[in-house]
């Protein structure tokens, strides 16, 4: 029995690269049928030495329908003049954001090859010529923003700056999803999140100047980061616990800082004011206490204040001692605010509706 034999690669994986098992379908074959002579692949079979037609009718309509491509398929199949030869079939790659509940392209046309319509006499065998390895899809996401940079008219105008607003905004969702316990709702706004580095490392690739970047120098800087910073798993520094592990991360972020300025700095330098003021106040608070400061500084601020410093300053006082307090029992303050606002938001909600049915 013949075989039709189609033929799958990965976008993400050079053209060229496949397995032993597709390079021998496509030596044996009796013919090879592609959907266009544009096909990445078809460079790659003519330094091979292997012979390569389009397939008759072929078309970007006919390649999007499933059972139409099958139908032309069938036809070319039965025209093939070697008895009893097989056929490979290269397929087109599905276009970017394809629909959750609908098969890849290869799945669906192999499903309306073997129906009743089908080639007779033929066995319908898909077959996998490489395959993207974990992360490639961030590759098509690449594309896909290069796309949009150059023929979206909104996507082309942003701007770093008219963008921070939706870096802010998507990480808030992406907290609240994971807050709410949505896994789904939390992949599809970690989705938004990586987006937004897309967007600012895209912006970033058009400047001409030392200042441009692109994603790749993104990757490679945390990759760098993370390598440095755990000497322990990639050099031969020896931690007998997770608080070794804080402990040297400090000293090597202390390091790099004196490297940067010339001199030790604070323990303080780089935490950002532009953060919620309890998760200021927490992270403040975090990096003093691994840098030995006495916590005392914290729940005694309010110390010595007069009243010409004012009741607010009182009360400000009182709140970062507050969050001294919440951590010191292992509690995240901005967390436990956010599920008591949550908490209340409900209950605002529940009385809403009783007044609504009294």
């Amino acid at each position: 029995m013949r075989r039709l034999v189609l033929l799958v690669t990965a976008p993400t994986v050079r053209a060229g690269l496949l397995s032993w098992p597709a390079w021998q379908a496509l030596h044996g074959t009796g013919q090879v049928l592609a959907g266009s002579a544009g096909d990445p692949l078809l460079p790659a079979l003519d330094e091979a030495g292997i012979g390569w037609t389009v397939l008759p009718g072929a078309g970007p309509a006919a390649l999007a329908d499933p059972a139409e491509l099958a139908r032309l398929l069938t036809a070319a199949v039965a025209r093939d003049a070697e008895p009893g030869g097989d056929t490979v079939w290269l397929c087109p790659h599905d276009p970017p954001g394809r629909p959750a509940g609908r098969p890849p392209g290869p799945v669906a046309l192999a499903d309306e090859l073997g129906g009743r319509d089908g080639p007779a006499d033929t066995a319908v065998e898909l077959l996998y010529g490489s395959t993207g390895l974990p992360g490639s899809e961030l590759l098509t996401l690449v594309s896909v923003m290069d796309t949009l940079r150059r023929k979206c008219p909104w996507d082309a105008k942003q701007t770093h700056e008219s963008l921070a607003p939706y870096l802010i905004e998507e990480s808030y969702e992406a907290l609240d999803a994971l807050e709410s316990g949505d896994r789904a709702a939390l992949r599809e706004e970690l989705g938004d999140v990586l987006l937004q580095v897309m967007f600012h490392a895209r912006v970033a690739q058009e400047r001409a100047d030392d200042t441009g970047f692109t994603v790749d120098d993104v990757a490679d800087g945390i990759v760098t980061k993370l390598v440095r910073r755990h000497p322990h798993v990639f050099a031969d520094v020896t931690v007998s616990g997770a608080e070794d592990v804080k402990r040297n991360w400090d000293a090597i972020k202390a390091a790099e800082r004196a490297s940067a300025t010339g001199s030790p700095g604070s323990a303080l330098d780089g935490v950002p004011f532009g953060q919620p003021a309890l998760a200021l106040a927490a992270q403040l608070q975090r990096r003093a206490e691994r840098a030995g400061v006495p916590a005392e500084l914290a729940t005694e601020l309010a110390t010595g204040l007069t009243a010409a410093d004012g009741t607010g300053d009182g009360l400000g006082a009182e709140l970062f001692a507050l969050v001294a307090s919440a951590r010191a029992a292992g509690l995240d303050p901005e967390l436990e605010l956010r599920g008591a606002a949550r908490r209340y938001r409900d209950r605002v909600r529940a009385w809403e509706q009783a007044q609504a049915a009294g």
